[in-house]
């Protein structure tokens, strides 16, 4: 209970900026979930998921806020951003335990979910922020950057770079092995293009598709 304690006051102390009050109580939430059954393990291989997530969102915040494409509350992350990012992985560390299957699987889900999130992440901030020519995933015409579906050659690469990184903390976190890392990195690779397949037909049709996740 003490190391999840000093763990809970240093991301409070370091990185208060990143997540709003609601949002910090829901990763205190959050983290208590992964601890359980996953442990250490578990909870460093999300928090580095908010660290390299944070991170991205702030690269070139001021040039996307004057175009109006950057993320709102100057990128801070609410309580919506915590469980859209993590329910998935979150569902996944407690079946590992609860599960009368192989948790290596289930453990393979919790890193593969987190890669995905944050390839999505490093591809839509990447993209708005370096991307030359960004197109639309299913007619590949050129459209500005932050359109919802639109794909860049910049923000593809940034997405890919992201999902090594997140699968190489669970393969040091001893969550996966190494060939997990690749299944997460193509798992990442499928299912930011499905998303943005998603945006590009129904995002504009239904107002609960546009929340900010």
């Amino acid at each position: 209970m003490n190391s999840v304690l000093a763990a809970i006051m240093f991301v409070t102390k370091k990185y208060k900026s990143a997540l709003t009050e609601t949002g910090l109580l829901n990763a205190w939430i959050l983290g208590i979930l992964l601890w359980g059954p996953l442990g250490a393990a578990g909870w460093a291989t999300c928090f580095m998921y908010l660290v390299f997530g944070s991170l991205v969102t702030k690269v070139k915040m001021a040039e996307k806020e004057a175009k109006g494409i950057a993320e709102g509350r100057g990128g801070q992350r609410g309580p919506e951003n915590v469980w859209g990012s993590a329910a998935t992985a979150a569902v996944c560390a407690l079946m590992s335990q609860l599960s009368p299957w192989d948790s290596a699987l289930f453990k393979l889900g919790f890193v593969a979910s987190l890669a995905t999130k944050l390839s999505d992440t490093c591809g839509s901030e990447i993209g708005k922020a370096y991307g030359k020519t960004t197109y639309l995933i299913t007619t590949l015409e050129s459209v500005p950057p932050g359109t919802e579906g639109a794909i860049s050659v910049e923000g593809t690469l940034a997405g890919v770079v992201g999902s090594v990184l997140l699968g190489l903390c669970g393969l040091a976190a001893n969550l996966i092995e190494p060939m997990g890392v690749w299944i997460c990195v193509f798992a990442a690779f499928v299912g930011t293009n499905c998303e943005s397949v998603i945006g590009a037909v129904f995002q504009n049709k239904y107002s609960w598709l546009q929340m900010r996740w």
